[in-house]
């Protein structure tokens, strides 16, 4: 009333005056608040006709659209996602990669692990906080469906009066991808099969969506010319359209399904200066080796010859002689013709069996001066996961420490807070293999070999090192390149190593000075990952490698901590396996 009053009484000017300093006093104490939103979205997934790189298949989009709509928000934003499920015979999940879920593990949005599945038919909603700017992504998490086409990005900004440690003049942001033709249907039951029945290599590369196939290939092309249809705008080449001059922040990101990539934008620089939402000491490359589920902002300055396009391209490297043709885009110089093709070549790629650069990309990239989160000086746990491939029952299966991941019918997260204790193995996985007699160059027997669903219990706030130890595969002189996904944390990475990890020399090594936070990382080839972090998020997360056929063959593990400080759980995540009797409505 006292307010009220002062208004009421326009002779008062003091009183007026006091009432609008008082708001000011109050607007700035409660700045944060203010600014925060909450950012809403609705979306549909289905299943549609697209032809991404020319041949048309089913593809899942959201709201008609793969890659789907990007989330773009400010820290501490509230984002709410309305999503329903209209794959009609299909269930779903959507996975916030990135997003750490302080508070709201219950929304992580992995199937088996954090919630049940999405049925068709209705609606979920998930609910969280970006507590952190940076370059995020989401995409389905629910068999293999990511690779159908349901992926997007998530752009977070800094709260308003905050800049960056970095100018530049535009934004853009890319995912990279690779694009198969079976669907994930098929690939999935090859690789449940006995015999085993590989997925191959995928047929296209995607910048953005949008690939090129050669239509020729195909074993009969003049009945199959209304599948593949070279002229289709929806494989029009990606195109990036920069002003002479200017400076372009280009937020790359790769969700490929198998591939490890390399990117370039013919005849530029590009400055690399976050890393998975930290902040990098900038380092110059030409080439950008990018990994399943790893996220980048580079800066390019649009300095070159005016007068011409050039090529943006995307190359497999890791594995053996690819067959898969480059990504192929353009970066085209305002004003020119934006369907004006470059006079050039497009550049070669690098050597797909040259580990060098890649390690020593690696190696390059460290935490920024000034935004430095220094690691404990010591863990309280360290676990080795020696990365295999073996034979479980006549299945080919990828393990770690010889016990290959198999995912329950009630959610990890459920059964935990629940006290569900017979519904997974109480087992706990190894914390390590025979380091002494196992000879990581060749290929293995692995005798031992089992299949488990046990969980890595963390004691809460505990620091935990994981060492990721590369091994030959099932394949003679084959060692594939893993990269490693964390949910719910970032991790320190401490080093990379070749060969064999020395559990009392290589931790001498380690950087404690200025290591990168990430959220995945590769461990390369007959080589090592040293990773550090805080066991101080309460939930069950998901640790796995990112690529999809690995993780469907059981390459992955899940972490339980602070169980009993993790708040009710909402009943929308129930209604699957023993979690029906649970529900609450």
């Amino acid at each position: 009333m006292i307010f009220s009053n002062m208004v009421l009484i326009p002779k008062c000017k003091s009183r007026v005056i006091l009432f609008l300093w008082l708001l000011g006093i109050i607007a700035l104490l409660n700045g944060s608040a203010v600014e925060a939103r909450i950012r809403r979205y609705k979306w549909e997934v289905k299943y549609e006709y697209k032809s991404p790189d020319c041949l048309k298949k089913l593809v899942i989009t959201i709201n008609g659209r793969t890659p789907g709509p990007t989330i773009t928000a400010q820290q501490n934003d509230t984002i709410i996602v309305e999503l329903t499920n209209s794959l009609l015979t299909e269930n779903v999940a959507i996975h916030w990669h990135g997003i750490l879920q302080i508070g709201t593990p219950w929304f992580d949005g992995t199937e088996g692990v954090t919630q049940c599945p999405i049925l068709p038919g209705t609606t979920f909603k998930y609910q969280f906080v970006v507590d952190r700017a940076g370059t995020y992504l989401y995409h389905a998490h629910y068999g293999m469906q990511r690779e159908a086409g349901l992926y997007g990005s998530i752009i977070v900004g800094l709260p308003d009066g905050k800049s960056e440690p970095f100018t530049y003049d535009y934004d853009r942001n890319i995912i990279l991808n690779d694009w198969y033709h079976k669907s994930t249907y098929e690939q999935a039951a090859g690789l449940s099969a006995i015999p085993f029945q590989w997925v191959g290599e995928p047929e296209s590369l995607l910048i953005h969506g949008r690939g090129k196939f050669n239509c020729s290939t195909l074993i009969t092309p003049s009945l199959d010319a209304g599948i593949c249809n070279a002229t289709n705008p929806d494989c029009e080449p990606f195109r990036l359209i920069a002003v002479p001059g200017k400076t372009y922040r280009l937020r790359i990101s790769s969700l490929t399904a198998l591939s490890a990539l390399s990117f370039q934008i013919e005849g530029h620089n590009m400055t690399v200066v976050e890393a998975d939402g930290h902040y990098v000491e900038p380092f110059v490359v030409q080439n950008l080796f990018l990994y399943s589920g790893e996220t980048y902002s580079v800066l390019v300055k649009a300095d070159q010859d005016p007068t011409r396009n050039y090529w943006i391209t995307s190359n497999i490297v890791g594995r053996s002689a690819p067959k898969t043709p480059p990504g192929l885009g353009v970066f085209v110089y305002y004003p020119n013709h934006p369907r004006r093709s470059p006079p050039t070549t497009p550049p070669p790629p690098p050597l797909w069996n040259n580990t060098d650069p890649r390690l020593a990309q690696s190696h390059a990239i460290k935490a920024r001066q000034g935004y430095i989160h220094t690691p404990p000086s010591r863990s309280d746990r360290v676990i080795v996961f020696l990365n295999t491939q073996n034979t479980i029952n006549g299945n080919v299966r990828w393990s770690v420490n010889n016990v290959s991941f198999a995912l329950p019918h009630t959610p990890y997260l459920i059964a935990l807070k629940e006290n569900l204790t017979h519904v997974f193995d109480q087992n706990p996985p190894p914390d390590g293999y025979d380091f002494q007699n196992y000879d990581i160059r060749i290929v293995q027997e692995n005798k031992n070999a089992t299949s488990s669903n046990g969980v890595y219990r963390l004691n809460f706030n505990s620091t935990v090192d994981i060492i990721l130890q590369n091994a030959n595969s099932m394949i003679l002189n084959t060692s594939e390149t893993h990269p490693w996904h964390l949910h719910g944390h970032d991790f320190w990475v401490l080093g990379y190593g070749e060969g064999k990890f020395d559990m009392f020399n290589d931790p001498m090594k380690y950087n404690l000075v200025n290591p990168i936070m990430k959220n995945t990382v590769p461990v390369h080839p007959y080589g090592w990952t040293a990773l550090r972090f805080r066991a101080d998020n309460p939930g069950a997360w998901a640790f796995h490698c990112h690529i999809e056929s690995h993780f469907y063959m059981g390459m992955g593990v899940v972490f339980a901590e602070g169980i009993d400080k993790v708040g009710k759980l909402p009943s929308s995540i129930m209604g699957c396996g023993e979690t029906q009797g649970l529900y609450r409505p």
